[in-house]
């Protein structure tokens, strides 16, 4: 299964499960993802090791479960955003200011980018291929049949530019390019990042 599998399918843990989800991302806020113990998440959860090994096969399926939830949220966030909206063109600008957005206040990478960025950043950058490919196939799928906009463009192209420019955006929030507000990312979208889905641009 991919990673967008996994994030779009339906959640497949109890509440016991959910508890120790829970428990594990207030765990990753206070210590980081390396200075968390399985232990001290099942003593937060409510629950004995063994319930917790029963459910997760150890710390790496722990961590996963977490970003999968948290990128289901950040999904549906971006979803509900552009659900009304009538052309590719507009969802991906839409998709890409609330996908800014939401990097640049999402608690869990906001904490680990501040102080554990040494666990977190070959996610998003060396071995970063996963969540560039769940996003770009996430964005893609809001416009099921728009046409390609060129022989040589894609939606899939695209839609990875934008993903690769709102990473580089959240790694390296300095710029000169002016991206305080919603309305200015738009701004910069309209203008840089709309003209690849056009034909003939």
């Amino acid at each position: 299964m991919s990673l967008l599998d996994l994030v779009l399918a339906e959640p497949d843990t109890d509440a016991v499960g959910e508890s120790i989800v829970d428990a594990a991302l207030a765990e990753f806020l206070t210590y980081g993802l390396r200075r968390t113990n399985v232990d001290v998440v099942a003593r937060r959860a409510g629950v004995s090791r063994a319930t917790l090994y029963r459910r997760f096969d150890g710390k790496d399926a722990l961590v996963q479960a977490v970003l999968v939830r948290e990128s289901r949220r950040f999904f549906a966030s971006i979803a509900e955003a552009v659900a009304g909206l009538d052309t590719a063109e507009e969802r991906l600008v839409e998709g890409f200011v609330v996908g800014v957005r939401y990097a640049r206040t999402d608690r869990l990478l906001n904490r680990l980018l501040a102080a554990d960025p040494e666990a977190l950043l070959p996610h998003l950058t060396t071995n970063g291929g996963l969540v560039v490919a769940a996003a770009r196939d996430f964005l893609v799928q809001q416009a099921p049949d728009e046409p390609a906009p060129s022989d040589d463009r894609t939606p899939a192209g695209a839609a990875e530019v934008f993903v690769r420019l709102a990473i580089s955006f959240t790694l390296m929030p300095e710029s000169a390019i002016p991206l305080d507000t919603d309305e200015a990312v738009r701004t910069f979208a309209r203008a840089y990042l709309a003209p690849l889905m056009r034909s003939g641009s």
